[in-house]
């Protein structure tokens, strides 16, 4: 009988940890655990994960490449270009990585330690600067700090909606904070915009001139789709597995909005 090629155990090793790591947390679950469910002995894994934080920097590896990969592609293009890259980007690898960062919100102290923390703050930084601009004002920066935190935390709060639906609300919500050109300070007074240079994420909805206050929006739900989330909703309904009215309910839409923007002719249809 041939000897199992190494590779594959470290593999093995990782799938079962984080399947104990999710369903116990990383604190309650030991390395005889792990050696347990895979039928290989504590000192099969220790060969080649010397401590159980090696094991948890491996599986949070791919999730802190992709985010340098991101950020390299998006490094030296135009502001408004490198944001947009930036968000979507960081959307879609958040998604792929959804068990990874379930796993750290249950034991998020686990990224102070060492090197892991040190690399993820740079990260973090490095998308702040990039979606901010080079003549970010504070506001600008603040802003920032929030869009990265909108294109992340979601992700594990909503671990139940559909990867196409949660991307277009997440999207849509980022992209009307930048939007955002006017800021009211708590005395009322209005405040200046973005200082020059920084830019602003385009709208749909356009921008608001200077001085006047950012309309509130009317409760209910909304009557409209932005592009991705009529996007999103195609897909679902052409997979066949998402009716109109949990399309509608994913959405937060009315059957109704649904049925118009499924309409090719852009009207309701009921035979949809």
């Amino acid at each position: 009988m041939t000897a199992e090629p190494a590779d594959d155990t470290r593999s093995r090793i990782l799938r079962a940890a984080l399947d104990l790591f999710a369903e116990h947390g990383y604190q309650r679950t030991s390395l005889r655990q792990i050696g347990e469910r895979l039928r290989l002995t504590k000192a099969a894994i220790l060969y080649h994960f010397p401590a159980k934080e090696h094991l948890l920097a491996a599986l949070v590896e791919p999730l802190l490449a992709d985010l340098e990969g991101l950020l390299d592609a998006a490094q030296g293009r135009p502001t408004a270009q490198a944001r947009d890259v930036v968000l979507e980007g960081w959307v879609d690898i958040m998604l792929a990585h959804r068990r990874p960062l379930g796993m750290l919100f249950h034991d998020i102290a686990l990224i102070t330690r060492g090197d892991t923390y040190h690399r993820l703050m740079r990260i973090a930084m490095r998308a702040n600067d990039l979606i901010a601009g080079p003549q970010a004002g504070r506001r600008e920066r603040v802003r920032a700090v929030q869009a990265v935190a909108m294109c992340s935390d979601p992700v594990v709060f909503f671990a139940d909606v559909p990867d196409e639906v949660l991307r277009a609300d997440m999207l849509d919500g980022v992209r009307r904070l930048l939007a955002a050109t006017v800021d009211v300070e708590p005395s009322g007074a209005t405040a200046p915009g973005p200082a020059a240079g920084a830019g602003t994420a385009p709208s749909a909805r356009g921008t608001h001139r200077a001085g006047s206050a950012v309309p509130r929006r009317r409760p209910g739900r909304p009557r409209a789709l932005d592009r991705e989330q009529v996007e999103a909703a195609r897909r679902m309904y052409a997979a066949g597995d998402h009716s109109v009215d949990a399309i509608a309910a994913a959405l937060n839409v009315s059957r109704a909005t649904v049925y118009r923007h499924l309409s090719p002719a852009g009207g309701s249809n009921e035979t949809i």
